[in-house]
C-alpha cells in the first residue's frame, strides 16, 4: 500500500496483513456459515439475523446495554481476534468499526418509553446505546486497543472505507494492528418503510443483482470484521497470513444525494486510485467483489464504471448481496471477508437470484454456480448513498 505520492514516483509504506476474519450474518454465525451459504446458487430465505448464544460476550446486564449493532459487532469481532491469536492490552493498536445509522432500534424503543411513560424513564443508557461511534468503543474495550478508536459513517460504503481507512494506519506506521469492519442492525418498519417509498427496495423483495428484471435491493443485517496487521509484526510472532491488503481508495460523485452518477465518474476514480495505491494494473485483478446492490441504476452505473477500468478484458464479477441483502454500512466489511475467503479456497461464489445477466451489464457475472478459479488479486467495491465511493485491493498471501 503506497503512502505518498512525489515527484519522483510513489513511496512505498509498510505491509498490510490479514490475521484474523470475522462475521455475522443471515446465513449464521461465523465465516465458516457465511462461506458455505455463499456457495450455494440459492440464498437464505430471511436476511435477518437468526438467533445465537453471546454468553462469551457478557452477562445478560451487559449484553441488554448494547444495542443489536454493537453485539453484532462485538461477536465477529471476537471471532476475528481469536483467529488472529493476538492478546490484549496494545496500547497503539486501533479499531475502526463502522456503522451507517446506529443504534436505531434503541431510538425506537426509547421513544416508545418516553410517550408512554414519559421522560424520567428513558433509558440513562440511551446515548451511549445510540451512538455510532458505540460499536468502535466497545471493540477497543474488550481487547484494550489503545490507538485510534474511530467510526466512519459514509452509508453503504462504510464497511470498505473502514477497511482502508485502518490499512493506512498501518502502512504509514501509526499503529501496528487494527481492528477494522462494520455492523448494521435496521431491520426494522420505520427504515424498511423509508427505503421502500424512496423505490430503492425491490417490490417482489427479491434480490437480483445485475439481473435484466432487477428492481431494487433487499435488506439485510449483520456484521463483518478483519484484523489487519503490519506484516513483520504478523511474521516475527507467527501469525496465520490469511491475505495482504495492498490499495485503497475514496472519492465523491459530487453528484446527487441518492441516485449514482450515471456516468460512472467516481467510481472510475475510485478504482483507478485504488489499483495505482496497489501498484497494479487492470490486468492483474482476478476478480471484482462488486457492490451490485439490484438496484437498476446502481447496477448500470457500477457496470460501466467498471467496463471503463477494464476495458473488454474485465475479470468476473460477483455480488454476494444476492445471498445476505444490502446491510449497509455492514456490507462492504462483509464483502472484505469474502473476499479474503475466495483468495483462500480459490472459488468465486455466485450471485444469487440473479439468472439473466441484462446485456447492458456487459460484464461476466458469475451465476448459478460457484466457480473455482485462479485468484490472485481481488478488488472489491462499495458505493453509498451521498456519492461516497471506496474501493480496497486485497492480494493472496503466497507464503
Amino acid at each position: 500500500m503506497r503512502v505518498a505520492v512525489t515527484p519522483n514516483g510513489p513511496i512505498e509504506g509498510y505491509r498490510v496483513a490479514v490475521t484474523g476474519l470475522g462475521a455475522l450474518s443471515c446465513a449464521g454465525t461465523g465465516v465458516d456459515a457465511l462461506w458455505e451459504a455463499l456457495l450455494r446458487p440459492s440464498a437464505p430465505a430471511s436476511k435477518r439475523v437468526g438467533e445465537f448464544d453471546a454468553t462469551h460476550i457478557g452477562g445478560p446486564k451487559e449484553l441488554r446495554r448494547l444495542d443489536p449493532f454493537t453485539l453484532y459487532a462485538l461477536m465477529a469481532a471476537d471471532e476475528a481476534w481469536r483467529q488472529s491469536g493476538l492478546s490484549g492490552p496494545l496500547t497503539d493498536a486501533g479499531s475502526i468499526v463502522t456503522t451507517g445509522i446506529g443504534g436505531l432500534q434503541t431510538v425506537l424503543e426509547q421513544v416508545r418509553v418516553l410517550n408512554e411513560k414519559g421522560p424520567d424513564r428513558v433509558s440513562p443508557f440511551m446515548v451511549p446505546m445510540m451512538m455510532p461511534n458505540a460499536a468502535a468503543a466497545a471493540v477497543s474495550m474488550r481487547f484494550g486497543l489503545g490507538g485510534p478508536c474511530e467510526t466512519v459513517t459514509t452509508a453503504c460504503a462504510a464497511g470498505t472505507h473502514a477497511i482502508g481507512n485502518g490499512a493506512r494506519l498501518i502502512a504509514t506506521g501509526r499503529s501496528p494492528i487494527a481492528i477494522v469492519g462494520g455492523a448494521e442492525a435496521v431491520l426494522v418498519e420505520i427504515a424498511e418503510a423509508g427505503f421502500r417509498n424512496m423505490t430503492a427496495l425491490s417490490n417482489d423483495d427479491f434480490s437480483r443483482p445485475f439481473d435484466v428484471t432487477r428492481n431494487g435491493f433487499v435488506m439485510g443485517e449483520g456484521a463483518g470484521i478483519l484484523v489487519l496487521e503490519e506484516w513483520n509484526h504478523a511474521l516475527e510472532r507467527g501469525a496465520t497470513i490469511l491475505a495482504e491488503v495492498v490499495g485503497a481508495a475514496s472519492t465523491a460523485d459530487a453528484h446527487h444525494i441518492t441516485a449514482p452518477d450515471p456516468s460512472g465518474q467516481g467510481a472510475i476514480r475510485c478504482m483507478e486510485m485504488a489499483l495505482a495505491d496497489a501498484g497494479l494494473t487492470p490486468s492483474e485483478v482476478s476478480h471484482i467483489n462488486a457492490h451490485g446492490t439490484s438496484t437498476p441504476l446502481n447496477d448500470l452505473a457500477e457496470a460501466l464504471a467498471v467496463r471503463h477500468v477494464f476495458g473488454d478484458d474485465a475479470p468476473p464479477v460477483t455480488s454476494i448481496k444476492g445471498h445476505l441483502g444490502h446491510s449497509l454500512a455492514a456490507a462492504g466489511a462483509l464483502e472484505g471477508v469474502a473476499s479474503v475467503k475466495t483468495l483462500l479456497e480459490q472459488v468465486i461464489p455466485p450471485t444469487a437470484g440473479t439468472t439473466s445477466v441484462d446485456p447492458e451489464i456487459g460484464l461476466d457475472v458469475v451465476h448459478g454456480a460457484a466457480r473455482p478459479a485462479h485468484v490472485d488479486v481481488v478488488l472489491s467495491n462499495s458505493f453509498g448513498f451521498g456519492g461516497h465511493n471506496g474501493s480496497v485491493v486485497f492480494r493472496r498471501y503466497q507464503g
